[in-house]
C-alpha cells in the first residue's frame, strides 16, 4: 500500500517545490541603478573619460604648436629702448708735461727766461676730468629672412608631423577605451545573467530542500536522499553568492568606466549575428586605411624626412634683409638697412654623416611601416577567424539547450510518476542553468571577438552598427 501512495506523495513534493520556487522568484529583489544602452554608455564615456581627455589634450598641444610656427620665416620687428646714466672719471698725469715746459723754457732767450722765472707758473702733477649725465635712446629694428634653404619649411613640416602622430595616438586610445567598454559593459551583463541563473537555481533547489525535509518526516524518502538535497542546496547557495559577488564587481567596473556614481544596468543585450560578417578582405582593407598604428608610423616617417630636409638646408646659404632706425625726429634720426648673406663654408661637424644618419631614420620608418602592415594584417585575420569560431560555437550550443530543457521536463514528469528521484530533478535543473550560462558566455565571446576585430581594423566606432544587425539577442 505504501507503494501506491508514493506517486501522490511525490506529486505533492513536486507541487510544493514548484510553489516555493515560484514564490521565491516572485519576491526576488530587482536591481536598481542607471539604465544605459551601449550607445548611451559609449557617449557618456567619450564625454567623461580622463584617458580620452588626456589624449585630446596632447593633440591640441601639438596642433597649437604647429599653428604657432605657421608664419615661421616671416619678418621679425622689434623695438629697443635704453635709459641710462653715467659718471665718467679720467685722471691725467701732468708731471711729464711740466718737465717738458721747463725744457722748452731753457731754449728761449735769456731775457725771456728771466721774465718767465718771475712768473708763478707751475702745472700740477695730475688732473682729474669728471663728466656725469643721463639720457635715453630708442630704435626700431626689422629682420626678414629671404632665403633659408628650406629650413623653415622643414621645421613647420616636422611640427605638423608631430601633430599627426599625436592624433594617431589619440585614435589608438579611442580604440582601447572602446574595447574596454565592450569588455565591461557586456561582461557586467554576463555576470548579472550568471548571478540571476544561480539565484534562480538556488531558489528552486531551496524549494526542493524544504520539500525533501517534509517528505523525510513523512517517511517517503530515505535519509540519503534528504542529505543529497541538503548538499545540493548548500552548493547552490555557495555558487549563487560567488556569482553575486562577481556581478557586483563587474557592475562597479562598468560604473567607473562611464563615470557613474551608481550601478549601471546594461540595456543592450548580448547578441550574435547568425550569418558571417563581411569577408576577411573587407577588414584587411579597412585596417590599411584606418589603423592608428599605421598612421603613427607614417607620421614618424614624415618627421624623419623633415629632419633630413633640415639637415640639407644647413648646407645652403642664408639670406636676410635687415634695418634699424632711431626713434627720433626725422631730421635727427639715424638709420641703417641692408642685405646679409651667411654661408658656412667649413664646419667641424661632418654634414655628410648627419645627412646619412637622417636618411637611415627614413629607412627605419619605411621598414617599420612594412612590418606593421604585416603584423596588423595577421592580427586582423586572427581576430576574423576567432569571430567565426565564436559564431559557430554559439550555434552548436542550441542542441545542448534543447536537450537540457527536455531532461528537466522529463525529470519533473518522472518525479510526479515516481520514476525519478529528487536528485535527478536537481541535477537536471542545475545542468540547465549551467548550459544556459555557457550559452550566454558563448554570446559574450562572440561580442568580444567582434570588438577585437573592429579595433584591429581601426573601425571600433562602428560596433553599434553590428548591434543593429544582430538577429539573436540573449534577453
Amino acid at each position: 500500500m505504501t507503494f501506491l501512495r508514493r506517486p501522490s506523495s511525490l506529486a505533492a513534493f513536486a507541487l510544493a517545490a514548484a510553489l516555493a520556487a515560484s514564490a521565491a522568484h516572485a519576491h526576488a529583489p530587482q536591481p536598481e541603478g542607471l539604465a544605459l544602452s551601449y550607445e548611451a554608455a559609449r557617449l557618456r564615456m567619450l564625454e567623461r573619460s580622463d584617458k580620452l581627455a588626456a589624449a585630446r589634450a596632447g593633440v591640441e598641444s601639438r596642433s597649437l604648436r604647429a599653428d604657432a610656427l605657421r608664419h615661421l620665416g616671416g619678418p621679425v620687428v622689434s623695438v629697443t629702448g635704453v635709459a641710462y646714466a653715467y659718471d665718467a672719471r679720467l685722471k691725467l698725469d701732468l708731471s711729464s708735461l711740466d718737465a717738458g715746459l721747463t725744457q722748452i723754457g731753457r731754449l728761449l732767450p735769456a731775457s725771456l727766461q728771466s721774465s718767465l722765472a718771475r712768473l708763478p707758473v707751475r702745472l700740477p702733477d695730475s688732473y682729474t676730468l669728471q663728466r656725469e649725465g643721463q639720457g635715453f635712446t630708442s630704435s626700431v629694428s626689422a629682420v626678414w629672412p629671404l632665403y633659408t634653404g628650406g629650413a623653415t619649411d622643414a621645421v613647420r613640416g616636422f611640427a605638423g608631423a608631430q601633430t599627426r602622430e599625436a592624433r594617431a595616438d589619440a585614435d589608438q586610445t579611442g580604440g582601447e577605451v572602446d574595447q574596454t567598454l565592450v569588455e565591461r559593459y557586456f561582461g557586467a551583463q554576463l555576470a548579472q545573467r550568471a548571478a540571476d541563473l544561480r539565484a534562480q537555481a538556488e531558489r528552486t533547489i531551496a524549494g526542493h530542500d524544504e520539500a525533501a525535509q517534509k517528505m523525510l518526516a513523512a517517511g517517503v524518502i530515505s535519509r540519503v536522499e534528504r542529505l543529497q538535497a541538503r548538499s545540493a542546496y548548500e552548493e547552490a547557495r555557495r555558487n549563487a553568492a560567488k556569482a553575486r559577488d562577481d556581478a557586483e564587481l563587474a557592475a562597479v567596473a562598468l560604473a567607473r568606466t562611464v563615470r557613474a556614481d551608481q550601478p549601471v544596468l546594461p540595456r543592450t543585450p548580448l547578441f550574435v549575428i547568425s550569418q558571417p560578417v563581411e569577408p576577411l578582405g573587407h577588414f584587411l582593407d579597412a585596417a590599411q586605411l584606418h589603423h592608428p598604428g599605421l598612421a603613427k608610423v607614417a607620421a614618424k616617417k614624415l618627421q624623419a624626412e623633415e629632419l633630413h630636409a633640415g639637415e640639407e638646408a644647413l648646407r645652403r646659404p642664408q639670406v636676410l634683409a635687415f634695418g634699424t632706425r632711431d626713434i627720433k625726429r626725422r631730421d635727427e634720426a639715424t638709420w641703417v638697412a641692408g642685405v646679409g648673406v651667411y654661408w658656412t663654408l667649413y664646419d667641424s661637424i661632418d654634414r655628410d654623416q648627419l645627412a646619412a644618419a637622417s636618411l637611415k631614420q627614413v629607412e627605419q620608418a619605411e621598414r617599420t611601416d612594412a612590418q606593421a602592415r604585416s603584423d596588423i594584417s595577421l592580427l586582423v585575420e586572427r581576430n576574423w577567424r576567432a569571430l567565426e569560431n565564436a559564431r559557430r560555437q554559439f550555434a552548436s550550443m542550441q542542441a545542448g539547450i534543447d536537450l537540457a530543457q527536455e531532461v528537466v521536463r522529463l525529470r519533473s514528469a518522472g518525479l510526479r510518476e515516481g520514476t525519478s528521484t529528487t536528485q535527478d530533478l536537481i541535477d537536471a535543473e542545475t545542468n540547465l542553468a549551467k548550459v544556459q550560462t555557457e550559452r550566454a558566455q558563448a554570446a559574450n565571446d562572440y561580442v568580444q571577438a567582434l570588438a577585437r576585430l573592429l579595433q584591429s581594423a581601426g573601425i571600433s566606432e562602428r560596433f553599434n552598427d553590428y548591434i543593429a544587425r544582430a538577429d539573436i539577442k540573449i534577453e
